[in-house]
């Protein structure tokens, strides 16, 4: 039986601004949320053509702020296929009653909006004590927090879960590195197809886009994301995929996990 395929990470921009107004946090909506809006239905359609089973809706800061209905609204309707996370501001004085609400309509986890593209820069306020009722009750919820920090001084990074160092932080160790190379973990992003596509597209697939990760101005973009840029031939990265697979299945049923 193949290994189901889930994406973490997905938007939805509908194209009904009347019931959801785009109110941008920082004021400026992000470019891809403005030129590749997307509904639940082009993902839905989009994740069927890649193949992808399951998908984790991440609140659409840059276009929505903290009105997090969108996600919600879609992962109402589609709960056979959808998880969201919602975008919550710990410092309001109902922040902790948002967190109910959001959680009380299905949302499974929140994002902190401290950095990114229309805000540069590094918000200041993770560790302002306005925040530690929400920050307590994300603990007994046990909601998982997804937090973008930028370099910028305020964390000390013990190790990276890579298993050779970042290029950007050199100095820091590798987990395996500290002494734990059991727990040595990397994310990898590729390109995806329709099973059956011709050998000779995959090739040129394949080598435009490696020519393309190469490019310095690529490299530097991806490098910025604290990701590493590697490219590669096609058999290369469906042996590493592979490889993940029976990895990861392995913990899990070493674990006895369960989907319920």
């Amino acid at each position: 039986m193949p290994a189901a395929i889930i994406d973490t990470h997905t938007h939805v921009i509908s194209p009904d601004r009347s019931r959801y107004p785009t109110a941008p946090l920082g004021g400026t909506q992000s470019d891809w949320s403005t030129q590749r809006p997307i509904p639940v239905e082009g993902l839905l359609a989009a994740m069927d053509e890649a193949g992808v089973s399951k998908a984790v809706v991440v609140q659409a800061s840059s276009a929505y702020g903290h009105d997090n209905a969108c996600v919600a609204d879609s992962v109402e309707r589609h709960r056979d296929r959808l998880a969201g996370v919602c975008s919550v501001d710990i410092l309001a004085e109902d922040a902790v009653e948002q967190i109910r609400h959001w959680h009380g309509r299905g949302l499974a986890g929140f994002r902190l909006f401290t950095t990114g593209t229309t805000m540069p820069g590094q918000a200041g306020w993770i560790d302002d004590p306005r925040g530690f009722a929400a920050w307590a009750l994300a603990q007994d919820l046990r909601l998982p927090i997804a937090i973008p920090l930028a370099r910028s001084g305020q964390l000390r990074m013990l190790a990276v879960t890579a298993e050779e160092r970042w290029p950007e932080l050199p100095d820091v160790p590798t987990l395996a590195e500290a002494g734990y190379p059991q727990a040595s973990n990397t994310i990898i992003y590729g390109l995806y197809g329709p099973a059956g596509l011709p050998s000779a597209l995959v090739e040129r697939i394949n080598a435009g886009l490696s020519e393309w990760v190469a490019r310095p101005a690529t490299r530097q973009a991806i490098l910025a994301q604290g990701l590493v840029p590697t490219g590669g031939p096609q058999p290369d990265f469906q042996a590493t995929v592979h490889a993940e697979l029976r990895r990861w299945a392995q913990v899990v049923r070493d674990a006895g996990i369960r989907p319920d």
